[in-house]
């Protein structure tokens, strides 16, 4: 009857835990979406809530390594007209989750180049930010 109760505890335990990282895994999803969108809409506000604000983004654009504050580079993508969503194609790799952390690989298909997002994230009261994006473009 002992090992019972304690096999139902075990499975009562990760039950919870698979919910918790399930709900994270969505909190997330919508992180990363309101970058996606952000982007494409070009809206400043979207991005704002992806994005911690001391985040850093660096990358090379051609062979130039550049390394830029989210302020500077939130300014910038948020100026002009708002893109073709049809002609942009943004998807989620793969999302790994450890406690506060975690880790989302993307992979954004523009025109005329594939962009290869390498986001980190921290829950932060409650809420999960970009703190850094590493990418990799490859011009088609």
């Amino acid at each position: 009857m002992k090992n019972i109760l304690v096999l139902f505890f075990l499975i009562l335990i990760s039950g919870s835990v698979f919910a918790q990282e399930q709900t994270d895994r969505e909190l997330i999803q919508a992180t990363v979406q309101n970058y996606f969108d952000g982007m494409i809409q070009r809206d400043r506000s979207k991005l704002e809530k992806a994005f911690l604000p001391e985040a850093r983004l660096i990358g090379y654009r051609g062979e130039n390594l550049t390394i830029t504050d989210f302020e500077t580079w939130a300014e910038g993508t948020a100026k002009g007209d708002p893109r073709d969503p049809a002609a942009h194609k943004n998807e989620i790799v793969s999302i790994r989750v450890q406690g506060n952390t975690a880790s989302v690989e993307t992979e954004l298909y523009w025109p005329g180049i594939y962009y290869y997002d390498f986001l980190t994230l921290i829950k932060v009261e409650g809420k999960w930010k970009i703190v850094h994006k590493s990418w990799y473009e490859r011009k088609l």
